[in-house]
């Protein structure tokens, strides 16, 4: 059934109370997002006004789907994940048989099928230096962070077919938890199920259960404060998300491309250049000079405006081991 704002709003507090909390304190926050990436990948964005989706397969570490997976079923088994199946089926005699069967059918989906774009939250103290770890992880001797603004990440739009989500850093006791959380408030909002009904439960445990697999990841990488822009085209298909196949690091392989146009007549804004970025800082580089150069012509070249007042060097010193 189709769900006005309010709805929406309790869908999220319902079976996303996790997602919920973060994306109240992100918005708090000035709700940006930061791209960081090599200076070479940061042109091609701005000349393409393309952002590209990767399959999780060619992560930097391939297994963090397979960590969120494993919490997710060692979860679903629990103490927790029995009282969440007991309430949804005394709202729905039998739903979490068919909850389990689609699931599981979709599980060699998630792990091939699934394509992501990475962010990380971005904060006002960030806005001179960026965040060193981040420069160290990614960029190597030329890195470039792309700062936007997160207004196109928080539409009710179903347009790309991609939908963001923030990563719970969370080990399987962590996930349990989460687990009970949802238990309590679908017990609390029985009647927000009985209004969804049995097919939209369903289909909601289900996507709960996919977007905890994929957005799960060890504890460890906490000071990331990553969100994931995910999708999978065997499940959920846009027109306006083309299917390319590009050779990455000698890799042939494909990516899902994302246009940085808007669609307001589907409810998605926020995605055009001049409103989508709000910054560029230049990370640890030997020529930053000549990088910020070819960042300010590149930004006129697409038409961006003030571009000039959006680049900003960060004057951080490249270290040896970055060469």
């Amino acid at each position: 059934m189709p769900l006005n704002k309010e709805q929406v709003e309790a869908f999220s507090g319902v079976f996303y109370p996790y997602a919920s909390k973060v994306i109240q304190r992100v918005k708090a926050q000035g709700g940006r997002f930061v791209y960081y990436t090599s200076a070479a990948t940061a042109m091609d964005i701005l000349r393409n006004s393309t952002l590209w989706m990767r399959n999780t397969l060619m992560m930097n570490d391939f297994s963090e789907v397979e960590h969120g997976l494993d919490c997710v079923i060692k979860a679903y088994k629990s103490e927790a994940g029995t009282k969440l199946k007991q309430f949804l089926n005394a709202q729905f005699e039998g739903i979490t048989e068919e909850i389990e069967n689609s699931f599981n059918a979709w599980i060699p989906g998630f792990r091939k099928d699934t394509y992501v774009l990475c962010l990380s939250e971005h904060v006002a103290e960030d806005d001179r230096y960026g965040r060193l770890s981040m420069w160290r992880a990614y960029g190597g001797n030329a890195g470039v962070a792309i700062v936007v603004n997160g207004g196109a990440l928080f539409r009710e739009s179903n347009a790309l077919a991609a939908y963001s989500m923030p990563v719970a850093y969370l080990d399987e006791v962590g996930l349990q938890e989460e687990f009970n959380a949802v238990a309590d408030s679908i017990e609390k909002n029985a009647n927000f199920l009985q209004a969804l009904g049995r097919a939209g439960t369903r289909d909601a445990i289900f996507h709960m259960l996919r977007y905890a697999s994929i957005c799960t990841k060890h504890p460890a990488f906490k000071e990331e404060q990553e969100w994931r822009v995910v999708a999978s085209p065997a499940l959920e298909r846009s027109p306006l998300v083309p299917v390319d196949v590009e050779v990455i690091g000698g890799i042939p392989q494909k990516v899902l491309k994302i246009k940085l146009e808007d669609h307001p007549e589907k409810g998605l804004i926020g995605l055009e250049p001049n409103q989508l970025i709000d910054r560029i800082l230049i990370g640890p580089c030997e020529h930053s000079a000549v990088i910020e150069q070819a960042l300010w012509q590149t930004l006129n070249d697409a038409g961006i405006k003030d571009s000039g007042n959006k680049i900003f060097n960060t004057g951080i010193p490249l270290r040896d081991n970055q060469r």
